[in-house]
């Protein structure tokens, strides 16, 4: 449901395209998705993009989305996974991911864990990646899809109140919106190692994905 709904909307407020490092455009399943955060609108141009190329994943949230009356029926009906952050509740989520992954579906996991403080709408490369991606693929198995997004920033970036103006604007500006998937990775079972080697896939594609934004 939140795949469709992001597919729906996210046309309306900005020109979204889609490219992939992926062979006749296939993405192995399962497969842990591992994307950059910088808008609090990225995830639904994330899942809009990969709706097109028809995955739907299951996705991993902070807990408090799971707060939100509407939001939190869309997400348990869709089996995402909450991360409740620094409680004992944390590791909870990789096992959530790992069951996921285990019965075939994709999984979505944003590998900074967190929004970066700035308030500009410029691009900029993902910051450190915390643990989390490469100790669910050293747990599952799985391997590592690196996904890259750029323009999000324009739909909201700033204060609360630019990020309102933002939306609201953003279906009368059209900014452009790229997502760029790129070739599977299998990661060391070293975690630092992995979450290394995850970071630098990433930034590959956001760095596709920004060029290509900026000349679409």
């Amino acid at each position: 449901m939140l795949s469709r709904i992001a597919a729906a909307v996210v046309p309306v407020l900005g020109h979204l395209t889609v490219s992939s490092d992926l062979a006749e455009e296939t993405v192995p399943a399962p497969g842990i998705l591992v994307a950059n955060h910088t808008s609090l609108a990225d995830p639904g141009v994330v899942l809009a993009a990969l709706r097109r190329m028809g995955i739907d994943p299951v996705v991993l949230a902070t807990a408090g989305l799971w707060r939100i009356p509407l939001l939190a029926q869309l997400l348990k009906s869709g089996g995402h996974v909450p991360v409740h952050r620094r409680t004992v509740r944390a590791a909870d989520a990789l096992e959530g991911a790992a069951a996921a992954l285990a019965a075939g579906r994709h999984v979505l996991i944003y590998g900074e864990g967190r929004l970066p403080s700035r308030r500009d709408a410029a691009e900029a490369a993902p910051e450190t990646f915390r643990s989390g991606p490469a100790r669910l693929a050293a747990l599952s198995g799985a391997c590592v899809i690196p996904v890259g997004q750029a323009g999000s920033r324009r739909l909201t970036s700033g204060s609360p109140v630019k990020q309102v103006a933002g939306v609201l604007t953003a279906p009368v500006r059209r900014p452009r919106l790229h997502v760029h998937v790129g070739a599977p990775v299998h990661l060391s079972a070293e975690v630092h190692a992995g979450s290394e080697a995850a970071h630098r896939a990433v930034t590959a594609a956001w760095r596709t994905a920004a060029q290509l934004a900026a000349t679409r």
